[in-house]
């Protein structure tokens, strides 16, 4: 459907985003740039021009009309071209581009009302985020050429993005993700990631464990926002949202969401409606900031969800550089005004250990971003930032804690070529960083992971999370962590307990299906079997090559008298990890020190995996 013009003799040099550069050829000044690329094609229109064409080819302009001058400008698009019975869109930024495809969805779905089947004009639509040429508005490159094949992937009604686009992406907030895996494009040697989605909030919500009421008052700290230009000042907000977050976190009072969850309302207009709905929040902390004179300025307001009541603003000023220093008065001092807004008392502070560096930061953020991707090159990438932070500043303590995340997570992705080898670089990561901060919750819930998952020392896996709840109790990771460790030991309660704490602190985790999976595993232990295959079902529609979850869903099945599906479970799992076997199961498996990991390994056993 769109012809592939990617000229040969330009650089292949890749550039930041946003960024572009000229190049001559043929006489004419071409344009690099990054966008996102939305192809939109009409399924089956020759049949349909075959039964009516003046019909078929009048409605297509006049939906393609609306999709024009009522969609794109209020979602910021740009028609680039009709192309016969589809059409090329062009938007700067993703989650507009998704929220333009929805709207266009419905448009269609609308005009179909009331139609025959044979009639009805379905839509497919593919995304694509890429580095493309731009000649005179127009668009060409592989980019575009990928959007295609997504769009012709796609079955009626469907909307198909690349891995790029699903990174760009707040799984529930801007969509509901679907992987579907490695597939096979036409003219395109290599697979793609591909990912089919819905509109935000179309899933059933699973009802909580834990009761709401029986939790502290819950709160969410959004990035500080800004219109600085300069790079080193528009950091700032995070840095201090960050820091306010640490503060709050160490009250036994009080429930911090995770800063992975409530920084995802970067950049987003204040929809108190919409944070209580995906954080589930009480209470959110907001503001905006400006540099004068070499001062940060800050506005601050505290507002209550529910009654969307402003409960208490105020103005903090300090020197740019005294933000820097460990004794910084403006995160302490908003915290004090805070804890005395919402719980009637000043909550307690507590020294945390700033990176030297403003850009030091920007390394961080960016590290702690790719490394919560589904892409093995951006996770790979998370790696050397932050080994290269940890070069800068190696007495701090929260570079080491992350690097020793990576390792864990590298092997709970199955991209671990040596599972003990990055067991023991992640426990020296953690011995550094704890020598650094005792205190740091993250070193300890990962040292605890390590201990539990990999090593299966139970009992010092245990202490490690004690430890981080009695620091951090509202460190989501070792809340989930913990629970899984009550899960392998049969007390399954106290599992699904914790697991679902986890879930309420940090909803919008870029991990999420992480939580799912091991808040599945919990509620195995429980006995609770339907809803252990809900979350696993949930957590596989995110990542379907997670083989842990591809387990935990064959022994609910099992267990469930779904054998049938149970040994389709077992086949896919087989597929992604040949070697499994129920030897190697309990062999390496924390949980056969209960009953847990008996119960496991029959219903695997039935279900085909070999002895």
């Amino acid at each position: 459907m769109v012809n592939e013009r990617m000229s040969g003799s330009m650089t292949d040099a890749l550039l930041d985003s946003g960024a572009r550069s000229a190049v001559a050829a043929g006489g004419a000044a071409l344009q690099r740039a990054e966008r996102v690329i939305l192809v939109v094609d009409v399924v089956e229109f020759g049949l349909l021009a075959e039964r009516d064409e003046l019909d078929t080819v009048s409605r297509w302009f006049g939906l393609a009309a609306s999709i024009e001058n009522d969609i794109l400008p209020a979602h910021g698009g740009r028609l680039v071209k009709e192309l016969g019975d589809g059409l090329l869109i062009d938007f700067a930024d993703v989650p507009a581009a998704v929220a333009a495809a929805f709207a266009i969805r419905a448009l269609a779905r609308q005009r179909n009302a009331g139609l025959l089947h044979d009639r009805q004009m379905r839509l497919r639509i593919g995304i694509e985020h890429a580095l493309v040429v731009v000649d005179r508005g127009d668009l060409h490159g592989s980019g575009v050429n990928l959007a295609a094949r997504l769009a012709a992937l796609a079955g009626p009604g469907e909307i198909i993005v690349s891995a790029a686009v699903r990174d760009r992406l707040v799984p529930s907030l801007d969509a509901e993700i679907e992987d579907l895996g490695l597939c096979y494009l036409k003219h395109r040697q290599a697979p793609v990631h591909a990912f089919r989605l819905g509109p935000p909030g179309t899933r059933t919500g699973l009802a909580p464990a834990l009761a709401p009421a029986l939790l502290h008052p819950t709160l969410a700290v959004l990035p500080f926002a800004t219109n600085e230009l300069e790079t080193e000042n528009r950091v700032i907000g995070e840095v201090l949202a960050g820091e306010v977050i640490c503060h709050l976190s160490r009250s036994p009072d009080l429930n911090v969401i995770s800063g992975l969850s409530s920084f995802q309302f970067r950049d987003r207009a204040l929809d108190l409606a919409a944070i209580r709905q995906h954080l589930g929040t009480d209470y959110v902390l907001s503001g905006r900031y400006r540099v004068v004179a070499g001062r940060v300025v800050l506005d601050a307001e505290l507002a209550e969800v529910g009654s969307h009541e402003v409960v208490w603003t105020g103005r903090l000023s300090e020197p740019v550089a005294a933000i820097l220093r460990p004794d910084r008065e403006i995160a302490a001092r908003l915290v004090a005004e805070v804890g005395r807004a919402v719980i009637a008392r000043e909550v307690e502070r507590a020294q945390c250990r700033p990176l030297p560096t403003l850009r030091a930061y920007t390394l961080l953020l960016g590290a702690v971003g790719l490394m919560h991707r589904l892409s093995p090159t951006d996770f790979a990438q998370a790696r050397t930032l932050l080994e290269t932070l940890i070069e800068r500043a190696p007495r701090q303590c929260i570079p080491q804690a992350w690097l020793a995340k990576w390792h864990v997570l590298r092997v709970q992705q199955g991209w671990s070529t040596d599972k003990m080898r990055d067991a023991a670089e992640a426990l020296e990561l953690t011995r550094r960083a704890l020598d650094t901060d005792p205190q740091c919750s993250l070193a300890l819930a990962v040292d605890g992971f390590v201990h539990t998952n990999l090593l299966k020392r139970l009992d010092l896996g245990k202490q490690r999370y004690d430890l981080a709840l009695e620091i951090n109790p509202s460190d989501a990771l070792a809340w989930l962590l913990r629970g899984t460790l009550h899960a392998f030991m049969g007390n399954g309660k106290a599992a699904v307990g914790e697991t679902t704490r986890a879930l309420r602190l940090s909803p919008l985790d870029p991990h999420r299906y992480f939580f799912d999976s091991l808040a599945a595993t919990a509620l195995v232990a429980d006995h609770r079997f339907e809803r252990a295959l809900q979350l696993a079902e949930r957590s596989l529609a995110a990542n379907r090559t997670h083989t842990s979850t591809l387990r935990v869903k064959a022994i609910a099945e099992w267990y469930l008298d779904r054998q049938v599906d149970a040994r389709r479970t077992v086949r896919e799992l087989l597929r992604l990890e040949p070697d499994f076997t129920i030897s190697g199961y309990l062999e390496r498996s924390p949980a056969t020190v209960s009953f847990v990991g008996r119960e496991a390994a029959e219903a695997l056993a039935g279900a085909g995996v070999p002895a």
